[in-house]
């Protein structure tokens, strides 16, 4: 089992962003020496009421800083870009980490950000399926000539080719059924997001496992989940440090429709100690534990992005939660059987 550490790189309205992101670099540091597999930062534009770093200058930064772990992207919205730049992009960081990089990505689904960008939010899944297709044969093909919806290539050649071959490991998120099955059709790891309960992700993993067998895919040799996490030595600790800033990003998440595409039953727009239950791992050492192997014995998780920090929550916070997850968490799971 690895445990990741999610990076909040959005910061609060007057926040210093140079101060804030100093403090996420002294976290990758503490994250390395306290035996984190992973680091992760991803990805949003025109993020009222946060001011948000964005994905590649933030990767790279950090990559000075992640020792051994892997990085990676968390997700990049992959629907609003160019699939040459993206893969010229992934690359870059994929040799900057000497093969250390992991490109998770997803679709987008607010309008805002669809507008800004000039595109039709109505064409989303067909935008995102032709620069996924492009992207790879841009890493796995000599030359590339494609006439697309989209897109359009002329003997393009990506001469610059990523450590890891055929290319670095792609995570595909999705929130709804629909998406889930969407995703199996191309035998990529389905990255788990974090606001859906543990019951519907049961669900869901069955429809993906199905969808995966229907397009005659083999199982991906990984689970990966993100988590909001809070971890503390009294479960009540936990739970009323991560309160005020774990309600007010929810609450943004809400306002943006984060739920809109989820299954129904799930809402965002409920008291935190509900939204919590099934769905966030909050408590004590050992109850953290003991959540985290649920969700290997449910779903076969192996690799969890634990987010300790949302906007506005202090340094300190977020430090000594690391630090206890080092000490008495990380050694414990490395031993679990995945």
């Amino acid at each position: 089992m690895k445990i990741g550490l999610k990076l909040n790189t959005q910061f609060r309205p007057g926040q210093d962003p140079v101060e804030g992101t100093a403090e996420l670099v002294e976290q990758v540091r503490l994250a390395r020496d306290c035996g984190f597999d992973s680091v992760w930062v991803s990805q949003h534009y025109l993020t009222t009421p946060f001011q948000a770093l964005q994905t590649w200058p933030m990767l790279g930064r950090i990559a000075a800083e992640a020792g051994e772990m892997q990085i990676g992207s968390a997700i990049y919205l992959l629907t609003l870009h160019n699939p040459v730049e993206a893969a010229e992009l992934a690359t870059t960081i994929d040799v900057l980490t000497g093969g250390r990089f992991i490109f998770g990505v997803g679709l987008g689904y607010r309008e805002q950000e669809f507008e800004a960008f000039g595109l039709d939010i109505k064409q989303r899944v067909s935008r995102f399926t032709e620069a996924l297709e492009v992207l790879l044969r841009l890493w796995t093909e000599e030359s590339v000539t494609h006439q697309g919806k989209h897109f359009q290539l002329t003997d393009a050649h990506l001469t610059m080719r990523p450590v890891q071959q055929p290319h670095p490991p792609i995570w595909i998120a999705a929130s709804s059924d629909v998406a889930v099955k969407r995703i199996a059709k191309h035998g990529f790891p389905w990255l788990i997001n974090p606001h859906a309960s543990l019951t519907t992700v049961e669900k869901q993993m069955g429809l993906f496992h199905e969808s995966l067998d229907e397009h005659g895919k083999a199982r991906p040799s990984t689970v990966p989940v993100f988590k909001e996490f809070s971890i503390a030595q009294r479960r009540e600790d936990a739970l009323a440090t991560a309160r005020p800033y774990l309600e007010k990003k929810y609450q943004s998440y809400a306002d943006w429709g984060l739920d809109k595409p989820m299954p129904e039953g799930e809402r965002l727009t409920v008291p935190l100690d509900e939204l919590a239950k099934d769905r966030f791992i909050i408590g004590t050492p050992e109850e953290c534990r003991e959540e985290l192997l649920r969700h290997e014995e449910a779903i076969g998780a192996d690799h969890f992005l634990l987010r300790m920090q949302w906007p506005g929550m202090p340094q300190g916070d977020v430090l000594r939660q690391l630090e206890l997850a080092g000490e008495e968490l990380i050694p414990k799971t490395h031993g679990l059987r995945s």
